[in-house]
């Protein structure tokens, strides 16, 4: 008896273990299935007209009588019928959403969106970009700026919305619209350059601890993190700042002429009454306000590009909007003062 329940023992080990290597084979297998099909994605599009119909006919169901309802809507069928009889198309307005972090990561969705788009607009079309945005890595915005140039190249009407923030990097896309309209509390501005680098290299060296940086090309390296900084390599670093401010005056004051560039260009932000004072938008309105309106006399499609994603990448991608929440309220935290 005891050497039956010592076997049963052993095969239910045995079992275990067995399934335990089935499970990792199939999930290797489904790893190696999805990465063979990394960056596959497709675009999703949602008529807006639907949503704000819904929301209408909502309150009206609860706020009108039955008679008054079936008037409203006899006559609302029999003005789309005529409209569809007259052969009188509506406008096409494309919406499209940036939220920005640090990296513009949302620049990959946008450039596909911006491409579906110029796959059928025309100069009678227009594109509205809600845009959120307190910037981050100069290149990487500069990147997302690109796409909506693309749209302004195609003649395509370019609408930005900025409810909440569009700073820096962010600004750097919002001056690209034709129309930039603002909540009245929105942040918009920092046309500046900044650069923060701690350096460790006393504390190394109270501790007889040598760090050595290896260069070839004498400006390859300027300001580390380990090694003695030099006033040279300061001066050389502050003058790329300076270098990379530059260009981004020159890119806001190409899309908005009308700004008085050396004014606003100090690296200060402001609010979207005053914004609205520096020219650095065009009306005080939400997008909420806008696109209800467009709504009445326009077709709204929404567009999103869903990207596929392997069950590493979102691994990953729960890693890194774990850490760009730490590094979006530090960063907030340190410029609180400007938000008060």
């Amino acid at each position: 008896m005891e050497f039956l329940l010592d076997y049963a023992g052993f095969l239910a080990r045995a079992v275990t273990v067995l399934v335990a290597i089935l499970l990792i084979l199939v999930a290797f297998a489904a790893l190696r299935s999805r990465e063979r099909h990394k960056g596959d994605g497709h675009l999703e599009v949602h008529k807006l007209n639907d949503f704000y119909k819904s929301l209408r006919e909502s309150l009206e169901q609860a706020v009108l009588g039955k008679d008054r309802l079936k008037a409203q809507r006899k006559a609302e069928a029999k003005a789309e019928k005529q409209a569809k009889k007259a052969g009188k198309e509506k406008p096409r307005v494309f919406v499209l959403d940036f939220d920005g972090d640090i990296r513009a990561s949302a620049t990959d969705k946008l450039r596909h969106e911006v491409t579906a788009v110029l796959s059928m607009a025309n100069p009678q079309d227009e594109v509205v970009l809600r845009l959120e945005s307190g910037g981050g890595m100069v290149h990487g915005y500069g990147l997302a700026a690109s796409q909506l140039v693309r749209i302004r190249q195609a003649g395509v009407p370019l609408t930005v919305c900025v409810d909440k923030i569009a700073a820096s990097g962010g600004y750097m896309m919002a001056c690209i619209g034709e129309r930039v309209l603002s909540a009245p509390f929105a942040i918009l501005g920092s046309i500046g350059v900044v650069a923060q680098l701690p350096n460790v290299h006393r504390l190394l060296k109270r501790h007889d601890i040598d760090f050595e940086v290896l260069t070839a090309g004498e400006y390859k390296r300027t300001l580390t993190v380990f090694g003695e900084n030099t006033e040279k390599g300061r001066e050389k670093f502050q003058e790329d700042l300076e270098a990379t401010h530059e260009l981004f005056k020159n890119f806001v004051a190409r899309y908005r002429p009308q700004l008085s560039i050396d004014e606003i260009a100090t690296g200060e932000i402001w609010l979207g009454q005053s914004a609205l004072g520096k020219q650095l938008v065009d009306e005080l309105m939400t997008s909420d306000e806008y696109l209800a309106g467009r709504a009445r006399e326009a077709e709204l499609f929404q567009l999103h590009y869903a990207e596929k994603k392997s069950l590493q990448e979102r691994f990953g991608l729960s890693a890194a909007l774990a850490l760009d929440r730490v590094l979006l309220n530090w960063w907030e935290r340190l410029n609180q003062r400007h938000y008060q």
